[in-house]
This record gives C-alpha cells, structure tokens and sequence, in this order.
C-alpha cells in the first residue's frame, strides 16, 4: 500500500497506459481521479477501481481547452480535498511527418504539450498547499530515436522530455519532484489503430516491433505503470527532473 492517503490525479486513464496506472494506484491505496475525454472508457476504469472497494471519480475533462485542464484539479478538491500525485497520461496521436496539416500540429501541441503543461500548473497549486508531491509526466522512446514519417508526435514528446526538466527545477521549492517515463512499443488501442492503419496483422507488428526490443516481444501497459508507481511513490524521494525508459532495450543499441 504504497500509495495510502494519497490522492492521484491520472489524465488519460480511460484506457491503454493511463488505465493501468489507475487500477494500480488504487490497489496501493490511492484515491484516485481519472480524467479523460472519452467518458466510456473513464467510466470503465472508476467502476473497475469500485467493484474492488477503490475510491475514485471520473471527470470528464479535454485538457487542450484550459478551463477544462483546471477543472481537473477542482473536481478532485471537491471530491477528495488536497491533490498528491498527477500522471500525465493523455496524449493525442498524430503519426505523421511533413503530411501533417497546420490543424495535426496544433491538435497535437495543444494536447501533448500544452495541455500537459496546464493540467500540471492547476494541479501543483494544490500540491503546494499539501507541502509537496510528485508529478509523472509520459515522454517516448520517441523522443531519443529518429523514426520514419513521425515526427509530429516525435516532437511533442522531446518537448514533454525538456519540459520535465524545467518543471522538476521550477517546482523543487515547492518540494514537488517532476518525473518522466519514456515507454517503447506498448500494447496499448493506439498500438491497434497503428495497426490498423498500417494494413498490418497483430502477429505481424508484434514480430517487427517486438524484434526492435532486447526483449523480443512488445511491452504491457502495467509495465510501464509499474515504474509510474515507482517514481509516483516515496521510494523515488531522492529522484526528480530526470527520465525512466521503459523500453524494453530497444534505446539501448
């Protein structure tokens, strides 16, 4: 019970990464608010965290519109008083390189960029009157390696990667630690639509990205919301403006 008394705020976990981080955090005792803008899938995760006598709530909530980033945090004081950890989970995935439109760029900057920076200032506000807490932000294995015609979410996850940094040092006063985790290829809906898109069968992508990996194979979303967890809790005290790749090996070559 790592988490015991806190309470995270967890955009995007209505599915994929962001779900899993949920479901993990409230077994380790956190009361936990999941935001999403696909209310199915936030819903989904709160009724699962409930049926195991988790406390959690969905707020419905499109972090590129900044009233709705700020109410994030709003609803989470109402409903649970003080805010402790927040994992920024939501992005919106714009696989596209000089085929990108002026719109792709400015959907995708003001969701993995922007919105990540706006969800992370309302909710240090809170943090700060708590005397502290920690704040996990999701970068890439994209943001290391060049990669074929991607470079429209490449771009937003370097940003995320710099950004870290800059907020890690920004909110150290305030005894705030700010983290990020870099996942490689996920099994996540994103990895389906990707596959989708691509003509691919599953056994197809799962052989050409796994074998990318020392670890032949493609990652879990528990995985990666283990190390969440990890830089999420008081075993990281000491760990603040730097980055955990959760990857498989694939960085490593």
């Amino acid at each position: 019970m790592r988490l015991r008394g806190k309470v995270a705020i967890i955009t995007g976990g209505g599915s994929g990464i962001g779900q899993a981080a949920a479901w993990l955090f409230a077994s380790e005792g956190a009361r936990v608010v999941v935001a999403d803008i696909d209310p199915v899938g936030g819903k989904k995760t709160v009724a699962a965290i409930l049926r195991k006598k988790g406390k959690a709530i969905f707020v419905e909530a499109d972090i590129a519109k900044e009233e709705s980033a700020k109410r994030i945090t709003e609803e989470t004081l109402k409903a649970f008083g003080r805010a402790d950890i927040l994992v920024n989970s939501a992005a919106t995935f714009v696989l596209k390189g000089f085929d990108a439109t002026m719109s792709d760029w400015q959907r995708s900057l003001s969701v993995n960029v922007i919105g990540t920076s706006m969800v992370t200032k309302y909710a240090a506000e809170a943090m700060k009157k708590n005397g502290g807490g920690a704040v996990i932000n999701l970068s890439s294995v994209s943001a290391f390696v060049a990669q074929p015609n991607f470079f429209a979410y490449s771009a937003t996850k370097g940003a995320i990667l710099q950004m870290t940094r800059n907020m890690a040092m920004d909110l150290a006063p305030a005894k705030i630690r700010v983290n990020c985790v870099c996942p490689g290829a996920i099994l996540t809906p994103a990895s389906y639509r990707q596959i989708a898109k691509n003509g691919m069968t599953f056994e197809q992508f799962h052989a050409e990205e796994g074998a990318r990996t020392f670890l032949k194979r493609l990652g879990k979303p528990r995985e990666v919301a283990a190390a969440i967890l990890f830089l999420a809790s008081d075993d990281a005290a000491y760990i603040t403006g730097t980055h955990l790749m959760v990857d498989g090996g694939y960085t490593a070559v």
